[in-house]
Formats: C-alpha cells, structure tokens, sequence
C-alpha cells in the first residue's frame, strides 16, 4: 500500500488530499495541530483504517522530529506539505507591519517544511515514489507580482519556492523528487467566496502531476492543471 503525509488535513487542500487519497487506497499519515476540532477529519478515521490522525503544529521542530521517530519503521511514498498560514491582515503593510507575526508565517510556511523534509527523509527513501511536495502560491511569484502587499505571505511563499528548487538539486543524487505546486486561487477559508477554483478540482489536478510526475518535474514550479509559472 502506497503511503502520503498530509500536514494540515483538518480542513481544505489538506482534507481534500487525504479524502482522495484515502479513495484511492493509499495509507494517509494525516496531521493537524486539534484534530479534536476537525471532525470531518475524525469521520474519515471512522470509515478508513488506514487513516491515521497525528497532532502536531508545524512550528514545533521537536514535535516533527518525535513524530518522525515514532513512524521510524514505516516508510513514506509522498510527503505533502499542505500546513499554511496567510497572516496579512487590515494594519499589517508596509509601515505597520507587524514583525512578530511575519515570524511565525515564515516559520510555518518556509521553515516547517524544508524541516518535515529533513526529518522525514529516512522514511521518504525506504518508499517506492520518494516525492516531496511543497504547496505554494502564485502569489509567491516576484514576475507576477504586479499589485503588490500581501508581503508576510508572498515573502514566506517566494523563500519556500527558493528553498525547494535547491533541494530539488540536493536530493537529486538519492533519487528524491521536489514538486512546487501552486493549487490555484481555490474556495477554501483562505482562498475567500471570490475564488475560481473549487477544493475538488485543485486536489485531483495536483494529484493527477503527483501521479505523473517525472525527474524532469523536479524543482519546477507548476499550476495545479500542469502549466509552469513564472518565477
């Protein structure tokens, strides 16, 4: 049975993931930080036995690293870094932005997971697809940046596609692959009523490059529907 760890899979991109994948028959390693607050997450453990729910906040690198020793004997296929945060808010552009908070949206979108990435290693090269994914944003693209703001989250976003192009080129030698995917302005919580893309189409596109994928993928940045974008 193929196996994927989904972080953040209590509830959008990250639920929909582990929705598919349990589907498809894979084993999911699904993390959230309550997952005592996710029931749609907690009906799923109901109907899969090969679900297994995990809580972890991402900021916590010793968390990680205990999750990553206490699944030391398994190995893992895909390893999916779902877990985000926006964190610009009304008051927070330039000239009053709050530093503290860009922190912690670092920390959580760039930092956390080029961390799972190390500390899931071992695992991901016992496994048969040996991928990491990061999910990422358009907005973290400086050539298609034209309105500006938003600078915690295009910062983190930018720094997390900096960081998995080199490890594309890292991993390289031990036949580890990096996607950089970009789901799409998707009608979750974060993506707001305004978004053209609903959770179910943005999941099975970047299921079906998943799938697909290549060594000739690795360390691009590409659409949920297969087109690259832009740097």
């Amino acid at each position: 049975m193929l196996s994927v760890l989904v972080t953040g899979a209590n509830r959008g991109l990250g639920l929909e993931f582990t929705r598919q994948y349990l589907n498809a028959g894979w084993r999911v390693i699904a993390t959230c930080r309550a997952p005592h607050e996710a029931p749609e997450l907690r009906e799923l453990a109901k109907r899969y036995e090969h679900l297994a729910i995990h809580a972890i906040d991402v900021r916590n690198f010793v968390a990680i690293d205990q999750l990553a020793s206490a699944l030391a004997d398994q190995p893992l296929d895909v390893l999916i870094n779902n877990a985000g945060v926006y964190g610009d808010k009304p008051g927070n552009g330039f000239g009053s932005i709050d530093y503290g908070l860009w922190q912690d949206v670092l920390k959580t979108n760039t930092l956390a997971p080029v961390k799972l990435s190390e500390s899931f290693l071992a695992h991901l090269r016992r496994g048969s697809r040996k991928l990491i994914v990061g999910i990422t944003s358009l907005m973290g693209s400086m050539g298609d940046n034209t309105s500006g703001n938003a600078i915690c989250y295009r910062s983190s976003k930018a720094a997390l596609n900096a960081a998995f192009k080199s490890l594309s080129l890292d991993l390289k030698p031990l036949g580890i692959g990096v996607l950089i995917l970009n789901p799409g302005w998707v009608l979750t919580d974060m993506g707001g009523p305004g978004a053209t893309t609903t959770v179910e189409q943005s999941i099975t596109g970047m299921r079906r490059i998943i799938d697909q994928y290549t060594p000739a993928l690795s360390g691009r940045f590409m659409n949920f529907d297969g087109r690259e974008l832009p740097w």
